[in-house]
């Protein structure tokens, strides 16, 4: 990188939960450090951002952009240059709405408009930091390292897929990080974390949270007990993308690096549940075991991708915390708010 020019990072799908979580640390990074040579801009695709979000940053620009057609990206082009590093973290990312509009999918999920527009401008000072999942994995056994086959049993796997090889075959420059489930404390401009509906399919945005009130109110739920994930506290996973970003801006040598991003411990969704009545001493005996195929999703959902992250401990010398410490760092920012 040219020491004299300012550095520019866009968060693509910055209105979102780890968008958001890594605005807000883009934006505490240059204040602490004066670091005023660095712009941050995100992009958004509804009408408007968040005003929460840009009040409480004002120095980040945001862009209405359309992934699938691209729209909206030559308006960065011309007001905020070239980005340096760009940080993909958009996606439909719901897989019973993956299942239900395949097309949508791949078009919202293979970054096709992204990377080439970043190739337009016709050189290698861009480095695209992707978002991926575990859900490229089969999921028939535990700790799955990068190398695995990968064989995913729905469309929004199938799309990842479809993503990671775009990259790989057309950008110099790529981290992608398949990311386990994200959880931790709620964004400045907050998600909803009552369960919504997409596709007849109930989500949960802040799923810690939910788990949190439903055992609170002492309800009576059913967890499955079948289904392991590695989930990974998200500034751990904020912590990962600004080593990435601060290694390429400060040196710019080449990174195409394909990375698993998941918590030390593979946890069922019955034990998540456990975690969180552990941490705030609720009673175990509304938290209902059941097998996941009691429950028709309408989506194929894989049994156990927990992944291994030993290449990631090695290289970047990140250690995610403990699901438990990260339950209560959670639980206890909600309690703070």
């Amino acid at each position: 990188m040219e020491g004299d020019e300012r550095k520019r990072v866009l968060v693509v799908g910055g209105s979102g939960y780890l968008g958001q979580h890594l605005l807000a640390a883009l934006g505490s990074a240059s204040a602490s450090a004066g670091d005023g040579d660095v712009d941050v801009a995100f992009t958004h695709h509804r009408d408007a951002a968040p005003r929460q979000l840009l009040d409480a940053l004002p120095g980040i620009r945001a862009f209405r952009v359309d992934l699938r057609s691209g729209e909206g990206l030559e308006a960065i082009s011309a007001s905020f240059g070239q980005p340096h590093v760009i940080v993909n973290c958009a996606a439909i990312s719901v897989p019973r709405a993956c299942e239900t509009d395949p097309a949508a999918a791949m078009a919202t999920n293979v970054p096709s408009s992204l990377v080439n527009w970043s190739l337009s401008f016709g050189n290698d000072k861009s480095l695209l930091i992707h978002l991926s999942t575990d859900q490229v994995y089969e999921g028939v056994k535990s700790f799955y390292k990068e190398e695995d086959e990968m064989l995913p049993v729905n469309m929004y796997g199938k799309s990842k897929v479809a993503a990671e090889k775009f990259i790989t075959e057309k950008c110099s420059n790529y981290a992608i990080l398949r990311s386990s489930i994200i959880y931790g404390p709620q964004t400045i401009s907050p998600v909803d974390k009552s369960p919504y509906s997409v596709s007849n399919y109930k989500v949960h945005a802040l799923w810690m949270q939910w788990m949190d009130d439903v055992l609170s109110q002492g309800q009576e739920v059913n967890f499955f007990n079948d289904e392991y994930r590695c989930p990974v506290y998200v500034k751990d996973m904020v912590d990962v993308i600004l080593s990435f970003t601060k290694s390429w801006l400060s040196d710019g040598k080449k990174v195409q690096v394909l990375l698993n991003i998941g918590g030390p411990d593979r946890v069922s969704r019955l034990q998540m549940a456990e975690s969180v009545a552990n941490v705030r001493g609720y009673s175990h005996s509304t938290i209902k075991s059941v097998p996941a195929s009691s429950v028709n999703r309408g989506v194929a959902s894989p049994p156990d991708i927990s992944m291994d992250i030993t290449k990631l401990t090695q290289m970047l010398g990140i250690q995610p915390i403990t699901f438990h410490d990260g339950v209560r760092a959670t639980l206890d920012a909600e309690a703070s708010t």
